[in-house]
């Protein structure tokens, strides 16, 4: 299929590197005695720090003690009321639905709104969009920009506080590009890096490692102050946040409760995976959302080929053993049974020769396709791709495979029931038993989402009204201001929703929403003007002057006094299918028809994207030479 095309231009071609494609233990309490004290205040904040102490080893202590905060801030109650399917795109319907009919009933800021608020003409977006590439190159090369609008007599105003919560792919994005002479920014999250999420299925059977798809947050940004913390509550009236952390002196560790005061919080966490309230998902299956998941998952694939290895075994148990259960085909669904199925073609000859005819990957998935954002071709492709017959190089390794081997099945319109340790219950009353379930069926909130929501939204606000439609997410505005939060709480990425226009959950969606908003505040607009006749009015810019990207903006909304809302660029989507292959879906055009590319060209697509939107030199190099090792050497299956 045809990749290159006339219509893509320069400052399309400037737009795909600069902006993302890619799509996204039960605590066992210890027998020991909590103690309270109160340390000194902390320099962060007014109120002083509780802490939590053990007296046991502090290094197995500190692994428990993050694991409890984990739990306990990743529960929520009836999470079936608030699920959101992987990276797939809104209805049509949904989108057009309006959930704050006050602002419709006005006339004159309301019409300037629903006049800005429509999508920018294709080409001036385009021109706006290469514009800030350049403008973005100049300050990075030449250390100034345009911005000095925001400087008094000289000299620059007192830095207000942000607050970033995550580190993500919208966190990340902002952290590159806001101009921190103008902000002290600290960066709050219990885990101090960056994580390339769309390869966790490949480090989880081990094609590439773990630290290369890392990348430390300080080396992201270094003026930006990190603190290794858990939010677990935002308090919109005294601008705190409440944190928790683990702290170990000595034998000794303890969880340490502090507070940190904002002027502005953006609130970037993302989601967690929602099991839809099903029985037995949380306790038997394995996710694919952290690091901490994909090396679980790896440690788990060599333990099952090993435990299958063991004499005395019967055809039956070893074949129940081996079957892999991957529950949703949604990209990382399909990313992942397709990186398994490499696994097992490519290194399972050189390890386990003998236990290949006993392996069964199969993927369950409620709706009756796969892959629900691609093109219905490019589904077929994907199933035709999972579905072949296995390839193995040697023929003494293909010759011990029965007749009609068929290593990967695929089960559609087959929703899940319940999860127990050994089998999974369909919804047509069959069972599949099972060594390793993999559940990759969609995303659901934090519990810090929902309390903001409700700190934000009292009964009748904005806030609570377009839950109907947000289902858990924070409900934004086009320029990303929480409703309700008065200008001074932001949210986007997979915790948000823009009420008025919902986009997919993705990482292409949260890079640019964080690029987006980076831009407002280097630029000094004003995030809470005020209130005319009942409505918010939307940021305005405080510096005399314009740079060039701001002046097509302002000309393509007709209106120079207000920002230009947030517009999503759908630049396409990337998925592997294993076998060296993989889709790629590149939109050129809002409404056109998307270049499509599949088999070889696909996969080429797919690494060179992969590769260039690593977040630093450091992460290309480790990513192409663990490809390397992995084609030369085969895959890592030690235990260490």
């Amino acid at each position: 299929m045809g990749i290159v095309d006339c219509r893509v231009s320069l400052v399309a071609a400037l737009l795909l590197q600069a902006t993302s494609i890619p799509h996204s233990l039960a605590f066992s309490p210890i027998a020991n005695t909590r103690l309270s004290s109160v340390l000194e205040p902390s320099s962060l904040a007014d109120s002083a720090s509780a802490t939590r102490l053990y007296s046991v080893a502090p290094k197995e202590e500190e692994k428990v003690l993050r694991q409890e905060i984990a739990e306990k801030n990743s529960k929520i109650e009836n999470e079936e009321e608030f699920g959101v399917i992987d990276g797939n795109i809104p209805n049509e319907e949904e989108e057009k639905k309006e959930n704050v009919p006050e602002v419709a009933a006005k006339k004159s800021l309301a019409a300037q709104i629903q006049r800005v608020t429509k999508p920018r003409a294709y080409p001036l977006f385009l021109a706006e969009k290469g514009a800030g590439l350049l403008e973005e190159f100049a300050f990075k090369t030449f250390g100034s920009s345009s911005s000095e609008g925001m400087y008094v007599n000289g000299e620059l105003p007192k830095k207000e506080q942000v607050v970033v919560l995550g580190t993500g792919w919208g966190a990340a994005a902002f952290l590159k590009d806001v101009d921190m002479s103008k902000y002290d920014v600290t960066v709050i999250s219990p885990r101090n890096f960056f994580l390339f999420t769309p390869m966790l299925a490949g480090a989880a059977t081990g094609t590439v490692e773990y630290r290369s798809i890392t990348e430390s947050v300080r080396d992201i940004s270094k003026e930006a102050n990190f603190l290794e913390a858990t939010a677990t509550e935002v308090d919109p009236i005294s601008n705190t946040i409440t944190c928790e952390s683990v702290v170990c002196e000595g034998t000794s560790c303890k969880i340490n409760d502090f507070t940190v005061n904002y002027d502005k919080l953006i609130v970037t966490v993302g989601a967690q995976t929602n099991t839809f309230g099903i029985p037995g998902v949380r306790e038997h299956c394995a996710f694919l959302k952290q690091v901490e998941d994909a090396r679980r998952i790896r440690t788990s694939i060599v333990n099952l080929f090993e435990r299958a290895n063991i004499p005395g075994l019967s055809d039956d148990e070893r074949e129940a053993i081996l079957t892999f259960a991957i529950i949703g085909a949604g990209p990382t669904g399909i990313e992942f049974a397709s990186e398994l199925r490499d696994f097992v073609e490519q290194d399972g000859p050189k390890y386990y020769p003998n236990l290949l005819k006993f392996v069964r990957i199969k993927v369950i998935e409620a709706s009756s396709t796969v892959l629900a954002p691609f093109d219905k071709s490019l589904q077929q492709e994907a199933i035709r791709q999972l579905t072949s017959a296995p390839k193995f190089r040697d023929t003494t390794v293909a010759n011990l495979l029965p007749e009609q081997f068929k290593l990967t099945e695929l089960l559609l319109d087959s929703g899940v029931q319940e999860v127990t340790d050994e089998t999974i219950k369909l919804s047509d009353g069959s069972e599949i038993c099972y060594g390793l379930a993999v559940w990759a069926a969609g995303n659901g909130p934090l519990p810090i989402t929902l309390q903001l929501i409700d700190s934000v939204g009292e009964d009748g606000s904005e806030q609570k009204n377009a839950q109907d439609i947000a289902r858990g997410r924070l409900a934004i505005d086009p320029w990303l201001r929480v409703l309700g939060g008065e200008g001074k709480i932001l949210a986007y990425g997979d915790c948000s929703c823009i009420v008025d226009g919902q986009l997919p959950a993705t990482a292409q969606v949260a890079s640019q929403q964080g690029e987006y908003l980076a831009k407002l505040l280097s630029r000094g607009y004003d995030m809470s003007p005020g209130i005319e006749d009942g409505i918010h009015v939307p940021p305005k810019p405080t510096a005399s002057d314009k740079t060039l990207s701001e002046s097509i903006a302002a000309f393509a909304i007709q209106n120079d006094e207000i920002a230009a809302p947030f517009q999503f660029l759908n630049l396409g989507i990337l998925a592997y299918t294993g076998g060296g292959s993989a889709l790629a879906q590149l939109q050129v055009a809002p409404n056109g028809e998307p270049i499509k590319g599949t088999g070889k060209v696909g996969f080429g697509l797919w690494r060179s994207v992969y590769l260039t939107k690593q977040v630093s030199l450091r992460n290309r190099v480790l990513v192409l030479v663990d490809w390397l090792k992995a084609k030369v050497f085969g895959r890592d299956i030690t235990r260490v």
